[in-house]
């Protein structure tokens, strides 16, 4: 009797045959050597991408707007000509040339510039808040490549096996040790994990997808995945909530911006408040005026006078006190202020969940690994001995490999819980936590 025997060894991290490394196609997919981590990617994201890029710009019309805060009116130039050419008095006329040069009081300018430079301030930080979400989504989208890349690998190793096992019980059945019902019962196995594992594969083909595109890697440039959920290093981070709410706190960029964006109501008030100050305009003009006396007892006469003229003129405030103006600011002043309260709230309910997050998912992930898989997998070895032994069913078989293959994708689960809340952890606080 012909007989091939298959050992089904599961680890921690994957499931694989044994002598057996992995198929072509997760190599497609990964690379332990020459793929990308998530490092390399939130690099290549920051650099590269085109949402982020465009709101950088930002930051330059900022320092435009910080500039022309600080510029100074222009003065104005008069020329002015008066003749008497179409009144019948052809002789009569007068050239004035004057400038006027505005004065602005009440230390607008400055107040400006206060604003300008706030407004450019809360910008930078903006950006900064982009470069943390973007830093975000680029994470969770890579735990999601990860998961569906080691569930692509468990189902394709299941399905090997069951392969395997096929061939062994064909081998029976030609024998007549075993029914064809075993044989088809284990057929439609195969089947159903072929299929399961198409839509894992397309499920991870999409999620790649999404990461070239945060990413700004063109569809041609091939993408692999470096890294293992079950393995990767885990970074440090504060020993209680309570000191990581308080590094949040103090490091979060949305909350530096809830700040400046008081500041800069603040300075939008003090800006309004100058603007009800008079502005006031020193001017100058030099004129020649020409004039000529027809009937004197002598004959014409002709005269020519040279003015200079100085003068001012101020605005007098009485309607206009840029009441309305002020009021807006003063009320613009009470929105950001309850809307920085508000976020500080929500920065700590995100803080203490992700927290929460992580040591719920890092303790149901040891048990994972210290009890359900080991378990599990002496369980499929030991029934899958006593089945070429004939003491089992394939029934009994398959029913312990599809828990197995339940239990592997629970704790795939766990594992992209685990990261997903380590993500959102580091987006929480605001920075990235420190490695070990």
């Amino acid at each position: 009797m012909a007989v091939v025997t298959a050992f089904l060894i599961i680890t921690a991290g994957a499931v694989v045959t044994k002598g057996q490394n992995r198929s072509l196609a997760i190599t497609r997919y990964f690379d332990p050597v020459q793929g990308v981590s998530a490092d390399d990617l939130v690099r290549r994201a920051l650099a590269s991408n085109g949402e982020l890029a465009a709101a950088r710009i930002e930051i330059e019309r900022g320092r435009g707007r910080l500039r022309q805060a600080g510029l100074r009116p222009n003065p104005t130039l008069e020329v002015e000509q008066t003749t008497g050419r179409f009144t019948g008095s052809e002789d009569e006329r007068e050239t004035s040339v004057g400038i006027a040069v505005p004065v602005e009081l009440g230390a607008k300018r400055k107040r400006r510039l206060e604003l300008a430079q706030a407004e450019l301030e809360a910008v930078e930080v903006e950006v900064a808040d982009h470069e943390r979400r973007l830093t975000l989504e680029v994470l969770t989208v890579y735990a999601e490549a990860l998961s569906a890349l080691r569930e692509l690998e468990t189902t394709e190793s299941l399905n090997q096996v069951d392969l395997q096992t096929t061939r062994f019980v064909q081998a029976r059945v030609n024998e007549g040790e075993s029914a064809p019902l075993e044989l088809n019962l284990l057929r439609t196995e195969v089947d159903r994990l072929r299929s399961r594992r198409t839509l894992v594969e397309a499920r991870l083909t999409t999620v790649l997808l999404k990461l070239k595109a945060l990413a700004g890697i063109t569809d041609a440039e091939p993408l692999r995945l470096r890294e293992d959920l079950a393995t990767i290093r885990q970074p440090a981070f504060p020993k209680s909530v309570e000191a990581a709410i308080a590094i949040a706190l103090r490091n979060r960029p949305d909350l530096q911006l809830a700040r400046l964006n008081e500041e800069v109501a603040e300075a939008g008030l003090k800006l309004a408040g100058a603007s009800a100050s008079p502005n006031l305009i020193a001017f100058t003009r030099y004129s020649v005026s020409r004039s000529a006396f027809e009937d004197t007892p002598v004959g014409v006469l002709r005269d020519q006078d040279k003015t200079l003229t100085f003068g001012i003129s101020v605005d007098i405030p009485i309607f206009n006190r840029n009441q309305g103006n002020k009021a807006e600011a003063a009320a613009l002043i009470s929105q950001a202020r309850i809307r920085r309260k508000f976020l500080e709230q929500i920065i700590r309910s995100e803080v203490q969940s992700a927290y929460a997050r992580y040591e719920a998912a890092r303790s149901a992930a040891l048990t994972f690994e210290q009890g359900v898989i080991a378990r599990s997998t002496e369980n499929i070895r030991v029934i899958h001995a006593a089945y070429e032994l004939g003491q089992f069913q394939i029934t009994d078989l398959l029913s312990e490999q599809r828990r197995l293959l339940d239990s592997q994708r629970e704790y795939t689960e766990t594992l992209t819980e685990r990261y997903r809340a380590l993500a959102d952890l580091q987006a929480a606080l605001g920075g990235p936590l420190n490695q070990r």
